[in-house]
């Protein structure tokens, strides 16, 4: 096993550690990582993520490996800003998957982070099988010499905890104010600004085409959406086409974003997509001049969603 950042010095006089997928990083991750980051600085020691790539799932069963929230960087890029000192990613293989959770944590989080403490949420599982559950890791922690602390969901406006299952379900349904809700944030996509056939140019809307995500990047349905997107050169409102371009006869899906009082050259940048509001779905107009009339009604349908304050809708109970 590898892993992206090596296993530094400063973890040999112990650390404080979390374990998990962390997909999405949502708003009960995000309390996991706060209570690790004040322990860690309780105790003068350092914190540490250790998370996976691919996800388990995808080793282990196939075929009920789920569309993720966030890929590659878009996870590493939420988890920095939580004040973590060292997030490793460690390569989830077969054989990573036949480690028992006793050798897991002895030879990996023991062993490799110096873990003193271990910090997991509340239906956390880990080990071949999800073995380590919250008994196992209680009693591997009392005969080798760390804690475990337990840390419980996070409730919605209704009581009802917070769920990746139930955020892409949100997602998936287009219910992007109950995924906001869910992940402390907006939906969001990244990709490289790449060449396009610069039609949008010559209608007068210029737009930045975006390379199409991995494949299991979940993306709510196609539509055009009011958006922002954040760029090299700062935060810009915007509106974008998520599909087809059905006026062109192009069916092929794609991601072209339209900025609103921007400019500048974004070619091999990349760029962060914030879902905020869905405006319409993707329709084929009789012809280019029908279609630049209803992208001004879009312009001016997503300007005025930039500008709604959101508000906490009720949080169904997760599955």
């Amino acid at each position: 096993m590898t892993e992206r950042l090596p296993v530094l010095a400063s973890l040999r006089g112990g650390s404080v550690v979390t374990v998990g997928t962390f997909d999405g990083v949502h708003r009960g991750h995000q309390d996991v990582l706060a209570r690790l980051v004040a322990r860690a600085a309780e105790r003068s020691l350092p914190s540490v993520l250790v998370t996976f790539d691919p996800h388990p799932l995808e080793v282990v069963n196939p075929q009920a490996a789920p569309a993720l929230l966030t890929v590659g960087d878009e996870k590493l890029e939420v988890i920095a800003e939580s004040g973590v000192d060292y997030a490793i990613v460690v390569p989830f293989t077969t054989e990573f998957s036949h480690l028992s959770a006793e050798a897991f944590v002895t030879g990996v989080l023991r062993a490799r982070y110096g873990m003193t403490e271990l910090l997991i949420g509340h239906d956390h599982g880990f080990g071949r099988g999800r073995s380590g559950d919250i008994d196992v890791l209680r009693s591997l922690g009392a005969a080798q010499g760390f804690g475990v602390d337990v840390v419980p969901p996070v409730a919605a406006s209704d009581g009802r905890a917070v769920s990746s299952t139930f955020i892409r379900r949100a997602v998936a349904g287009g219910d992007l104010a109950r995924a906001a809700v869910g992940l402390g944030r907006n939906y969001s996509v990244s990709g490289k600004v790449v060449p396009g056939a610069q039609r949008g140019r010559e209608m007068g809307f210029r737009t930045l085409n975006l390379a199409s995500p991995p494949a299991r990047k979940l993306l709510p349905p196609e539509g055009v959406y009011a958006v922002r997107a954040q760029t090299h050169l700062g935060a810009f409102g915007g509106m974008m086409n998520l599909g087809g371009r059905p006026t062109f006869g192009e069916a092929e899906r794609s991601l072209e974003v339209h900025l609103f009082d921007a400019n500048g050259d974004w070619y091999g940048r990349t760029v962060r997509v914030d879902f905020v509001k869905r405006l319409r779905d993707t329709q084929r107009f009789d012809n280019p001049a029908a279609l630049v009339a209803q992208l001004h009604r879009d312009e001016a349908d997503a300007r005025r969603a930039l500008t709604v304050p959101s508000t906490e809708p009720t949080f169904p109970s997760s599955a």
